[in-house]
């Protein structure tokens, strides 16, 4: 149960903190299926970032080294977004296409990149980085807790980090007068227009905070999941992340509820393969009731969810 527990809370907060970066930006009026591209280039950049700063070796700079990967994958993420939002907001691009097209861009240059650095600093043309695992940390006395525990044993370095962020964009979105904003442009830009209020400046910065919390995420799923960096290693984790938001309704709560959920369901499907000792092949099919799970809950629950009114819609500032 422990492990269950501990596996299950390291994947599904870096995927919470991803779907809160597409509930920033679905709730502005974009939709945004490019998340999955965002944590890819958000995380690439971050690793590229350590490899050049360590030449390549980042063993004896583990600890320190993931804080510098974590900021400067927010930054890439946060850039590569920027692209999503030019295309969507001053060109009035189709917003879905746009997304596709994003998620098949990045893995084509972090692909790309990644070879290059590698032949560089190691001579190998190689498309992964190899990170080292994030270090853990046990809370005394809270640990020794039957079932809480768990919660407070092993800790990946970068769980309390995630919280304290997904408190603060908690508060940013329902609390604070930019958050208002944003709510509104997802449901009547116009009358955001009215107030006097950018639209297009709240959308474009909503659109690239979606981009920063994807970076971060995916350089945590980077340093847990396979301690390397390679553009294979994300495949699903990005639309994983918009089912947990669009079954959480667009609200940072219940989608957190809807990530642990995919979380809990991953790490006891591993653990159900250890147990039964199965192959690899088998343990691969237990491995998808993350995204079984995720169909049949968009098949029961979805219609009842209410998308932002606004969601998608190019904004005409003369149209009424």
């Amino acid at each position: 149960m422990s492990s269950i527990i501990i596996q299950g809370m390291a994947f599904a907060l870096p995927l919470f903190i991803i779907a809160i970066g597409g509930i920033y930006s679905e709730r502005s009026g974009i939709t945004n299926l490019a998340l999955e591209g965002f944590l890819g280039f958000g995380a690439f950049f971050g690793a590229a970032v350590v490899m050049v700063m360590t030449g390549g070796n980042v063993g004896s700079l583990e600890i320190p080294m993931f804080f510098v990967a974590l900021i400067f994958a927010a930054i890439g993420g946060a850039l590569f977004a920027m692209l999503h939002a030019l295309l969507c907001i001053p060109f009035k691009a189709n917003q879905v296409i746009s997304g596709v097209v994003i998620n098949i861009l990045a893995v084509a240059l972090t692909a790309f990149f990644t070879s290059q650095i590698n032949t560089v600093l190691l001579g190998k043309p190689t498309n992964k980085f190899m990170l080292g695992v994030c270090h853990t940390f046990t809370v005394p006395g809270i640990s020794k807790i039957p079932v809480l525990g768990a919660f407070f044993t092993d800790v990946y370095y970068y769980i309390p980090i995630i919280i304290i962020i997904a408190l603060f964009m908690t508060y940013l979105l329902y609390r604070s007068r930019f958050g208002l904003r944003l709510r509104a442009c997802g449901d009547n830009p116009h009358a955001v227009d009215a107030a006097g209020a950018d639209v297009s400046k709240i959308r474009f910065i909503a659109v690239m905070i979606s981009g920063a919390m994807s970076g971060v995420g995916g350089i945590c799923f980077a340093y847990s999941i396979s301690s390397t960096f390679s553009p294979s290693i994300y495949a699903g984790y990005g639309f994983l992340a918009i089912a947990a938001l669009i079954f959480g309704n667009w609200k940072i709560g219940p989608t957190l509820g809807a990530c642990l959920l995919f979380g809990f369901a991953r790490s006891a499907g591993y653990k159900l393969a250890q147990i039964l000792g199965l192959s690899s092949a088998f343990s691969d099919i237990i491995m998808i009731l993350p995204y079984v799970l995720t169909l049949l809950l968009l098949v029961f629950f979805s219609s009842s969810n209410r998308a932002p009114r606004a969601l998608g819609e190019i904004y005409d500032k003369g149209k009424r």
